[in-house]
């Protein structure tokens, strides 16, 4: 790969199929910069992970990733166990974005692409960007325990375009089984928490699900990682807490508990699911969580 070369990883399924299809506009729009691009293409979950994986151990030190949240998780730990060193373009195409959004990346993704080659072209220094790890995985934006994955779970088994919506018919959805609140220990610092919950959210960015402004207080090359937890709560009492999550409103109700931790140790009394960005774990009960501070380099 010469130095006016740089790979481009696609999820073509991304965004409801939006990435595969703005392909072509992407590639012009790189080249354009006089960039050549190397097209790669995810086949499936973990492929692009691996692909990325295999590229920095042949050499590759920059590359382009065009999907969505889902597949800037799969890049980052793809970096992440080759050792980190490589940098990340992001172009993104996703339904949420939510990466995009706490890195200050444009949303349109056309304007995103355009700067991108930019600074490709200009040979511009990448930015350090924190990176969480939960146990031996890693994510680029947020971790969730409890409620929160499990309403991700359910809006990944929908297929309707209508963005980021998808995840408030999955709250409802979540509901109608009740609110579980599981049990759980978490240390972190000199914070303690002992008892039941409805969910725990560990964020390095402000938004999760496209539309939820779960961490205002967020930033992610701070070196911090922002903890809220949501005390047990009603079926009601979700459904006044949700116009406030959206507007970022919600850190002054009781029922929430907001910290800032750079490590933290969850355990539960029973298997409990989770997610990282958006990427559903299997059910496990301890969650060993830190931050990497400038772990991440972005184009």
């Amino acid at each position: 790969m010469t130095t006016r070369s740089i790979a481009l990883i696609v999820n073509p399924t991304a965004g409801r199929g939006r990435a595969g299809r703005r392909l072509p506009r992407i590639r012009e729009l790189i080249e354009a910069a006089g960039v050549e691009t190397l097209l790669y293409e995810s086949r499936g979950v973990g492929d692009l992970e691996a692909q990325v994986r295999e590229l920095l151990r042949g050499g590759t030190r920059r590359l382009i990733v065009a999907g969505g949240d889902g597949s800037v998780h799969e890049a980052v730990n793809g970096i992440m166990a080759a050792g980190g060193g490589a940098a990340l373009g992001v172009v993104p195409t996703g339904t949420g974005n939510d990466f995009a959004k706490a890195a200050q990346i444009p949303l349109d993704w056309e304007a995103a692409t355009t700067l991108l080659a930019r600074r490709i072209a200009d040979d511009a220094s990448p930015r350090p960007i924190d990176v969480g790890r939960m146990n031996d995985r890693y994510f680029a934006n947020g971790a969730g325990i409890g409620l929160d994955a499990k309403v991700t779970r359910i809006a990944r088994s929908y297929h309707l375009p209508i963005g980021d919506f998808v995840y408030l018919i999955a709250i409802f959805r979540a509901m109608v089984d009740g609110i579980a609140t599981p049990d759980i220990e978490i240390r972190a610092d000199e914070f303690e928490w002992d008892g039941p919950l409805t969910l725990a959210s560990v964020s390095n960015g402000p938004w999760i699900g496209g539309m939820f402004h779960i961490a205002p207080m967020a930033i992610n090359d701070d070196g911090l990682l922002e903890l809220l937890i949501a005390a047990p709560v009603t079926r009601r009492r979700i459904t006044r807490l949700l116009p406030l999550l959206m507007r970022g409103t919600h850190l002054a109700e009781r029922d929430i508990t907001h910290v800032s931790v750079r490590r933290l140790q969850v355990r539960a009394f029973a298997p409990v699911p989770s997610h990282l960005d958006g990427e559903v774990q299997a059910m496990q009960t301890a969650f060993d969580i830190e931050v990497l501070p400038g772990a991440l380099k972005l184009l």
